[in-house]
C-alpha cells in the first residue's frame, strides 16, 4: 500500500482549490475577485480587476485556506447526499441560520488579514455580495447544499479585498517623495 499524499505545494493547492470551487459550486477566481473589487471600489474607484484576481489566487495558496475549502466542500457534498445522521443532517441541509459553524470557519479564513479581513467578511456575509448571494439562494431553495461554501467563498473574497487595500496603500506610500527604500541589511548596519 502506498503512503497517502498529505502535503501539497502552493501550486498544487491553488489548482485543487480552483477545481473544488468550480466543481462543487461553479465559482471561479473571477467571481470572487469581483466581490473584492466591489468592496474596495468605494475607496479606490479605478481598481484593477487583475489585482483582485492576483489577491484571490494568493489566498488560495495558503495551507489553512486549502484545508478550509477542501473540508467545507466535502461537508456540503455529504449533507447534499444526505450522508449525515441525526439532527446535523437537517441543520446542514437546510442551512439553519443559528448553526454558526460555517461563519466560524469563514471568520478563520478572513482572519488571515486581521480584524479588517473579519470586518470585510461580516459585510459580505450579511449583504450577500456577488456570487455569495447565488450560493446562499441556491442552498435555501433545496437540492443544493452550500451551507459551508457560501461562507468560505465570502471569506476568501474578504481576505482578497483586504489584501487589495494593503497593496493599494503600499503603492500610495511608495509615491511619497521622501520615501527611502531600505532593506533589512540597512537596518542591521544602523544598529551597529
Amino acid at each position: 500500500m502506498s503512503k497517502p499524499k498529505l502535503l501539497y505545494n502552493r501550486d498544487e493547492m491553488l489548482k485543487l482549490n480552483i477545481e473544488v470551487l468550480k466543481n462543487r459550486c461553479d465559482v471561479t477566481v473571477l467571481d470572487i475577485a469581483k466581490i473584492a473589487q466591489q468592496q474596495q471600489s468605494k475607496y479606490y474607484p479605478n481598481i484593477d480587476i487583475n489585482l483582485c484576481i492576483e489577491s484571490v489566487e494568493k489566498i488560495l495558496t495558503f495551507r489553512d485556506v486549502f484545508h478550509h475549502i477542501q473540508f467545507s466542500a466535502e461537508v456540503d457534498r455529504l449533507a447534499q447526499e444526505k450522508m449525515f445522521k441525526g439532527p446535523i443532517q437537517d441543520i446542514l441541509y437546510y442551512d439553519l441560520g443559528l448553526f454558526g459553524l460555517d461563519e466560524t470557519l469563514g471568520l478563520d479564513v478572513a482572519r488571515n488579514y486581521g480584524a479588517i479581513g473579519q470586518t470585510n467578511f461580516g459585510d459580505i456575509d450579511v449583504n450577500k455580495h456577488g456570487i455569495v448571494k447565488r450560493l446562499n439562494d441556491a442552498g435555501k431553495s433545496g437540492g443544493m447544499v452550500h451551507t459551508m461554501m457560501d461562507d468560505i467563498v465570502g471569506a476568501i473574497a474578504a481576505a482578497a479585498s483586504t489584501r487589495v487595500a494593503q497593496v493599494m496603500n503600499e503603492d500610495l506610500a511608495l509615491e511619497n517623495p521622501t520615501y527611502q527604500k531600505i532593506s533589512l541589511f540597512d537596518v542591521k548596519k544602523r544598529k551597529r
